[in-house]
């Protein structure tokens, strides 16, 4: 992997894929990406009814934007996949989400948080995810972060016991009328 810096932010070059912090001028571009993601990549692991109503849990939270903690991933100009980290208390949810808390964390006691990764589905299984969670581990453990936090869905879980993420507790959220599975996951990532 190849590090270059850009501009208050960086790129890297990894499988054929660019990536860069992620900019509000991304919102247009990333929305069909994510919904894409929703409604396909969940298929073999929730019926109709829950992903639609996970989408009332789902979805892009700006204040990652903001934060300079969210990343897009490219491939000639296409975006194949986003996803970030938090320093945040908020584990996840989008901006139509209740109840996100956006105090600060206390990186020596506190684990930071994966948040909001979504592939498109024509780059599903092809290293966009691993990518992201690199790019948010590397940058989590600059910031001091030792430990990360993750609310995984049926369909990302694969990927994150395949990063390291250990299971902590297994839910359901019914915010959006038919309970979701999800499952909270952890990951040591030692100091920076």
């Amino acid at each position: 992997m190849r590090w270059l810096p850009v501009i208050s932010s960086y790129i890297l070059y990894s499988m054929g894929f660019v990536s860069r912090v992620a900019t509000r001028g991304d919102l247009p571009a990333l929305r069909p990406v994510i919904e894409a993601a929703i409604g396909e990549l969940q298929k073999d692991f929730l019926d109709a009814a829950q992903i639609e109503s996970s989408r009332a849990i789902m979805g892009l939270d700006t204040q990652l934007i903001d934060d300079g903690t969210y990343f897009v991933v490219e491939e000639t100009g296409r975006i194949a996949g986003c996803g970030g980290w938090s320093r945040r208390a908020t584990l996840y949810g989008g901006d139509h989400s209740a109840g996100r808390d956006a105090a600060l964390l206390d990186p020596e006691v506190e684990p930071a948080k994966v948040r909001a990764m979504y592939t498109h589905p024509d780059f599903a299984r092809r290293g966009v995810g691993r990518l992201i969670l690199t790019l948010c581990e590397d940058a989590a453990r600059e910031q001091g972060f030792r430990t990360l936090d993750l609310m995984g869905t049926m369909a990302g879980r694969p990927l994150y016991e395949s990063a390291g993420f250990r299971v902590i507790e297994e839910l359901s959220d019914a915010t959006g009328g038919t309970p979701v599975p999800l499952v909270r996951m952890r990951k040591e990532i030692g100091p920076g």
